[in-house]
Protein backbone atom coordinates (compact mmCIF):
# COMPACT_ATOMS: atom_id res chain seq x y z
CA UNK A 1 0.00 0.00 0.00
CA UNK A 2 3.25 2.42 -0.60
CA UNK A 3 5.20 1.06 2.37
CA UNK A 4 8.07 -0.10 0.13
CA UNK A 5 7.87 3.62 -1.60
CA UNK A 6 7.81 5.23 2.21
CA UNK A 7 11.18 3.63 2.91
CA UNK A 8 12.56 4.52 -0.11
CA UNK A 9 11.62 8.35 0.16
CA UNK A 10 12.95 8.67 3.78
CA UNK A 11 16.01 6.69 3.19
CA UNK A 12 16.73 9.52 0.27
CA UNK A 13 15.52 12.51 2.55
CA UNK A 14 17.89 11.02 5.34
CA UNK A 15 21.28 10.38 3.40
CA UNK A 16 20.18 14.66 2.00
CA UNK A 17 20.25 13.04 -1.65
CA UNK A 18 23.02 10.12 -1.52
CA UNK A 19 20.99 7.07 -2.99
CA UNK A 20 24.33 4.64 -2.57
CA UNK A 21 22.35 3.20 0.62
CA UNK A 22 19.32 2.50 -1.18
CA UNK A 23 21.34 0.93 -3.63
CA UNK A 24 23.66 -1.10 -1.49
CA UNK A 25 21.05 -1.84 1.69
CA UNK A 26 18.38 -3.90 1.23
CA UNK A 27 15.48 -1.91 2.60
CA UNK A 28 14.35 -4.19 5.37
CA UNK A 29 17.74 -3.32 7.15
CA UNK A 30 17.60 0.33 6.56
CA UNK A 31 13.98 0.57 7.40
CA UNK A 32 13.67 -2.86 10.00
CA UNK A 33 10.36 -4.41 10.35
CA UNK A 34 8.57 -4.48 14.29
CA UNK A 35 7.12 -7.61 13.30
CA UNK A 36 10.68 -9.34 12.74
CA UNK A 37 12.69 -10.98 14.98
CA UNK A 38 16.14 -8.85 13.69
CA UNK A 39 14.43 -5.83 14.70
CA UNK A 40 15.80 -5.28 17.73
CA UNK A 41 19.39 -6.05 16.73
CA UNK A 42 19.14 -4.00 13.45
CA UNK A 43 18.28 -1.18 15.85
CA UNK A 44 21.41 -1.97 18.10
CA UNK A 45 23.57 -1.30 15.16
CA UNK A 46 21.80 1.89 13.98
CA UNK A 47 23.66 5.44 14.83
CA UNK A 48 21.76 7.37 12.80
CA UNK A 49 18.08 8.44 12.62
CA UNK A 50 16.03 5.17 13.13
CA UNK A 51 13.39 4.14 10.58
CA UNK A 52 11.03 1.36 11.81
CA UNK A 53 8.68 -0.71 9.44
CA UNK A 54 5.22 -1.97 10.82
CA UNK A 55 1.80 -3.36 9.33
CA UNK A 56 0.91 -3.23 13.41
CA UNK A 57 -2.38 -1.90 14.42
CA UNK A 58 -2.63 1.25 16.86
CA UNK A 59 -4.24 -0.65 19.50
CA UNK A 60 -0.77 -2.57 19.79
CA UNK A 61 1.39 0.28 19.14
CA UNK A 62 0.09 3.57 20.15
CA UNK A 63 0.11 3.42 23.86
CA UNK A 64 3.88 3.19 23.74
CA UNK A 65 4.32 5.88 20.75
CA UNK A 66 2.30 8.20 23.48
CA UNK A 67 4.97 7.93 25.94
CA UNK A 68 7.83 8.64 23.05
CA UNK A 69 9.13 11.49 20.93
CA UNK A 70 8.44 9.31 17.74
CA UNK A 71 7.05 10.58 15.05
CA UNK A 72 4.93 8.31 13.04
CA UNK A 73 4.00 8.63 9.47
CA UNK A 74 0.97 6.35 8.22
CA UNK A 75 0.11 5.60 4.72
CA UNK A 76 -3.11 4.67 3.48
CA UNK A 77 -4.10 3.40 0.15
CA UNK A 78 -7.59 2.93 -1.93
CA UNK A 79 -8.95 -0.20 -0.03
CA UNK A 80 -9.93 -1.99 -3.58
CA UNK A 81 -6.44 -1.66 -4.49
CA UNK A 82 -5.33 -2.31 -1.51
CA UNK A 83 -7.41 -5.95 -2.04
CA UNK A 84 -6.21 -6.58 -5.85
CA UNK A 85 -1.91 -6.14 -4.09
CA UNK A 86 -2.42 -8.32 -1.03
CA UNK A 87 -4.22 -10.83 -3.26
CA UNK A 88 -1.70 -10.66 -5.93
CA UNK A 89 1.13 -10.95 -3.40
CA UNK A 90 -0.16 -13.89 -1.83
CA UNK A 91 0.90 -15.77 -4.57
CA UNK A 92 4.56 -14.30 -3.73
CA UNK A 93 4.72 -14.93 -0.35
CA UNK A 94 4.60 -19.08 0.53
CA UNK A 95 4.01 -17.91 4.45
CA UNK A 96 0.81 -16.94 3.63
CA UNK A 97 -2.07 -19.06 2.85
CA UNK A 98 -3.30 -19.72 -1.12
CA UNK A 99 -5.32 -17.29 -1.62
CA UNK A 100 -7.85 -19.53 -3.90
CA UNK A 101 -9.89 -17.35 -6.27
CA UNK A 102 -10.09 -13.87 -6.11
CA UNK A 103 -13.59 -13.93 -5.28
CA UNK A 104 -12.69 -15.94 -2.45
CA UNK A 105 -10.01 -13.83 -1.11
CA UNK A 106 -12.23 -10.43 -1.46
CA UNK A 107 -14.69 -11.98 0.99
CA UNK A 108 -12.22 -12.89 3.52
CA UNK A 109 -10.72 -8.75 2.85
CA UNK A 110 -14.00 -7.59 3.67
CA UNK A 111 -14.59 -10.04 6.89
CA UNK A 112 -11.46 -9.08 8.10
CA UNK A 113 -9.83 -12.54 8.33
CA UNK A 114 -6.87 -11.92 5.89
CA UNK A 115 -3.41 -11.22 8.12
CA UNK A 116 -3.38 -8.25 9.98
CA UNK A 117 -7.05 -8.41 9.73
CA UNK A 118 -9.46 -5.51 8.72
CA UNK A 119 -8.40 -2.88 6.46
CA UNK A 120 -11.40 -1.18 8.31
CA UNK A 121 -10.23 -1.32 11.93
CA UNK A 122 -7.00 -0.57 10.75
CA UNK A 123 -7.63 3.03 9.13
CA UNK A 124 -9.56 4.02 11.37
CA UNK A 125 -7.45 2.71 14.44
CA UNK A 126 -4.63 5.07 13.36
CA UNK A 127 -7.30 7.69 12.45
CA UNK A 128 -8.26 7.92 16.02
CA UNK A 129 -4.57 8.78 16.98
CA UNK A 130 -4.74 11.94 14.91
CA UNK A 131 -4.51 14.20 18.23
CA UNK A 132 -2.67 11.49 20.51
CA UNK A 133 0.63 11.25 18.09
CA UNK A 134 2.96 13.34 16.11
CA UNK A 135 1.53 11.79 13.50
CA UNK A 136 1.11 12.80 9.66
CA UNK A 137 -0.99 10.87 7.44
CA UNK A 138 -0.02 10.20 3.61
CA UNK A 139 -2.00 7.93 0.77
CA UNK A 140 -0.73 6.31 -1.78
CA UNK A 141 -2.46 8.38 -4.46
CA UNK A 142 -0.76 11.74 -3.05
CA UNK A 143 2.57 9.76 -3.83
CA UNK A 144 1.46 8.70 -7.30
CA UNK A 145 0.21 12.38 -7.79
CA UNK A 146 2.36 14.40 -6.73
CA UNK A 147 5.56 13.06 -5.24
CA UNK A 148 7.29 16.30 -4.74
CA UNK A 149 4.96 18.01 -3.01
CA UNK A 150 4.83 14.84 -0.71
CA UNK A 151 8.31 14.84 -0.32
CA UNK A 152 7.89 18.54 0.85
CA UNK A 153 5.36 17.75 3.28
CA UNK A 154 7.52 14.83 5.04
CA UNK A 155 10.96 17.14 5.49
CA UNK A 156 8.51 19.70 6.76
CA UNK A 157 7.22 16.97 9.32
CA UNK A 158 10.38 15.48 10.20
CA UNK A 159 12.51 18.64 10.36
CA UNK A 160 14.75 17.15 7.48
CA UNK A 161 16.30 19.75 5.07
CA UNK A 162 15.27 19.33 1.60
CA UNK A 163 17.47 20.97 -0.87
CA UNK A 164 16.56 21.14 -4.82
CA UNK A 165 19.72 18.28 -5.01
CA UNK A 166 17.81 16.08 -2.60
CA UNK A 167 14.23 17.14 -4.14
CA UNK A 168 15.66 15.78 -7.48
CA UNK A 169 17.79 12.71 -6.38
CA UNK A 170 14.50 11.77 -4.52
CA UNK A 171 12.42 11.65 -7.60
CA UNK A 172 14.36 10.16 -9.45
CA UNK A 173 15.27 7.20 -7.47
CA UNK A 174 11.87 6.97 -5.89
CA UNK A 175 10.04 6.80 -9.39
CA UNK A 176 8.10 3.30 -9.98
CA UNK A 177 10.57 2.05 -12.53
CA UNK A 178 13.70 3.00 -10.53
CA UNK A 179 12.40 0.96 -7.22
CA UNK A 180 11.54 -1.85 -9.59
CA UNK A 181 14.60 -2.27 -10.44
CA UNK A 182 16.69 -1.60 -7.43
CA UNK A 183 17.18 -5.18 -6.27
CA UNK A 184 17.49 -2.92 -2.36
CA UNK A 185 13.92 -2.58 -2.65
CA UNK A 186 12.24 -4.82 -5.13
CA UNK A 187 12.83 -7.92 -2.52
CA UNK A 188 14.31 -9.91 -5.30
CA UNK A 189 17.03 -10.45 -3.13
CA UNK A 190 14.44 -12.64 -0.63
CA UNK A 191 14.95 -16.30 -0.51
CA UNK A 192 13.04 -18.84 -2.89
CA UNK A 193 11.48 -20.56 0.20
CA UNK A 194 9.88 -17.63 1.35
CA UNK A 195 9.06 -15.90 -1.70
CA UNK A 196 8.23 -17.64 -4.87
CA UNK A 197 9.23 -15.27 -7.67
CA UNK A 198 8.13 -17.67 -10.31
CA UNK A 199 4.93 -15.63 -9.52
CA UNK A 200 5.53 -12.49 -10.66
CA UNK A 201 7.32 -9.19 -9.06
CA UNK A 202 6.80 -8.63 -5.98
CA UNK A 203 6.10 -4.70 -7.54
CA UNK A 204 3.87 -5.12 -10.36
CA UNK A 205 2.24 -1.84 -11.53
CA UNK A 206 2.71 0.98 -9.43
CA UNK A 207 -0.46 2.76 -10.66
CA UNK A 208 -3.76 3.77 -8.82
CA UNK A 209 -7.19 2.03 -9.75
CA UNK A 210 -6.02 -1.17 -10.83
CA UNK A 211 -9.11 -2.90 -9.15
CA UNK A 212 -11.05 -1.79 -12.22
CA UNK A 213 -9.17 -4.36 -14.29
CA UNK A 214 -10.14 -7.35 -10.99
CA UNK A 215 -13.69 -6.21 -9.73
CA UNK A 216 -17.07 -7.77 -11.11
CA UNK A 217 -20.13 -5.26 -11.08
CA UNK A 218 -21.15 -7.54 -8.26
CA UNK A 219 -17.97 -6.93 -6.54
CA UNK A 220 -17.89 -3.69 -6.57
CA UNK A 221 -21.32 -3.15 -4.86
CA UNK A 222 -20.90 -5.52 -2.44
CA UNK A 223 -17.68 -3.48 -1.75
CA UNK A 224 -19.18 0.45 -1.82
CA UNK A 225 -21.86 -0.93 0.67
CA UNK A 226 -19.37 -2.38 3.20
CA UNK A 227 -17.11 0.78 2.47
CA UNK A 228 -20.12 2.72 3.04
CA UNK A 229 -21.17 1.03 6.43
CA UNK A 230 -17.48 0.82 7.86
CA UNK A 231 -16.04 4.56 6.72
CA UNK A 232 -19.13 6.55 6.10
CA UNK A 233 -19.13 8.50 9.45
CA UNK A 234 -14.89 8.75 8.94
CA UNK A 235 -12.91 11.46 8.26
CA UNK A 236 -10.33 10.51 5.58
CA UNK A 237 -7.19 12.46 4.81
CA UNK A 238 -8.24 11.55 1.09
CA UNK A 239 -11.40 10.25 -0.24
CA UNK A 240 -11.05 7.72 -2.79
CA UNK A 241 -12.93 7.20 -5.95
CA UNK A 242 -14.99 3.79 -5.71
CA UNK A 243 -16.83 4.13 -8.63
Amino acid sequence: AGTTWMQEILTLLYSLGDARPAKTIPNWERAPWLEQIYCREALRDTETSRLLTTHLPAHVLAPALQRSRAKVIYVARNPKDVAVSFYHFHHLAKFLPDPNSFDDFLTQFLEGTVHYGSWFDHVKGWLGQRHLLDILYVTYEELHQDLRGTAQRLSSFLGCPLSPGTLAALEQHCSFSAMRDNAMANYSLIPAEIMDHSQGRFMRKGVVGDWRSHFSPEQNALFNRRYQEEMGDTELPSQWPMA
